[in-house]
């Protein structure tokens, strides 16, 4: 049986995610971690689990000839010089969201991964979710007709640290962009305009590093159609994650995923659980999968279901998103370009 061998660059939280599901797969191998503060604990971890190298230096796994692939899990502003670096060994990447945050670097990585002929996956873990993924296939089947309307809502249970908030490239870079992409997938098109608006409705220390918490973002896609975003940094009750795409047939629409299905009925009311409360137990399923997709598509030499290309595109629209708030105007994507 072939096997893909996988070097991890990043061993953060979402860095560790992608490896324990590596380790479940069974034609991949890990060969090598890195994070340039390795240290004891890191070294046990993959003790633990196997891992037979352990590195500070991201240039012992993408020289290592015998790494077939390498997962891009360190921070943003590392993405594109490690995308170029592994392209121009001939490894193909796996590459966490964003690519980068200037669209110019963006196109740079992804020529050379053209160059190279090799295989980039952008991290776009709601696109293997078991929700989404019915909608896309009901929009794809003809189901509800010509696309008309796509409304996503997504609100996390809680607002980062102020550390993260000064790196993370804003609420449209960071958070948004995985509904930008959402807002692509579900309805198989482009867009065209962003409209965004946004304010400080949370915690101050936002609007101290430019940021917002609080935004609605509408959105024009090519052939007229319309979509709404509305986010939010915080929701009390949980992680808030709903769609729905409505068109001349019909709508097809999601609603969060929860704890049980459960519902107590009394003469003093109607209560069932709160939505399942973060990320990593929303999505644990389409993290799952998209590794599994990845690893797959390598051995089979198959077409990656999300790529490079997607990832820009997701950027673009962020960047739209940005200079929209403002300028407090809507703003093509041709501006961006």
């Amino acid at each position: 049986m072939k096997k893909i061998r996988i070097g991890i660059i990043g061993a953060g939280r979402i860095g560790k995610i992608h490896a324990d599901n590596l380790l479940r797969h069974p034609q991949a191998e890990i060969a090598a971690i890195g994070d340039l503060f390795a240290g004891e604990e890191l070294n046990e971890w993959a003790k633990q689990r196997g891992i037979p190298v352990v590195t500070r230096n991201s240039d012992d796994i993408i020289g290592d000839p015998s790494i077939d692939a390498v997962f891009i899990c360190s921070s943003t502003d590392t993405h594109v010089p490690l995308i170029k670096q592994a392209a121009g060994q001939g490894k193909h990447i796996f590459c966490e969201k964003p690519v980068s945050m200037d669209i110019r670097q963006t196109e740079e990585a992804l020529e050379a991964v053209r160059l190279a002929g090799v295989k980039l996956q952008v991290g776009f873990n709601r696109r293997f979710d078991h929700n989404y993924r019915r909608i896309r296939e009901h929009v794809n089947a003809g189901a509800i007709g010509d696309v008309q309307l796509v409304k996503i809502t997504s609100r996390d249970p809680a607002p980062p640290s102020e550390e993260y908030i000064g790196s993370s490239g804003g609420m449209f870079m960071d958070m948004m962009i995985h509904d930008f992409d959402m807002a692509r997938y579900l309805s198989g098109l482009e867009v065209e305009e962003v409209y965004a608006q946004g304010g400080v409705l949370i915690d101050p220390v936002f609007g101290k590093h430019g940021d917002v918490d609080t935004a609605i973002v509408t959105l024009r896609f090519a052939g007229g159609a319309f979509g709404v975003i509305d986010c939010s940094r915080k929701a009390s009750y949980g992680y808030d994650q709903r769609a729905e795409v409505f068109g001349s047939k019909g709508s097809a629409a999601t609603a969060n995923d929860h704890p049980s299905t459960a519902v107590l009925s009394t003469a003093e009311g109607i209560w069932s659980d709160k939505p399942l409360y973060f990320f990593l137990e929303r999505y644990e399923a389409a993290y799952r999968d998209e590794i599994e997709r990845f690893v797959d598509c390598l051995v089979r030499g198959e077409a990656l279901p999300v790529d490079g290309r997607d990832g820009a595109a997701a950027e673009k629209i962020a960047l739209a998103a940005n200079l929209s708030l403002q300028r407090n105007r809507p703003v093509k994507l041709s501006e961006i370009d």
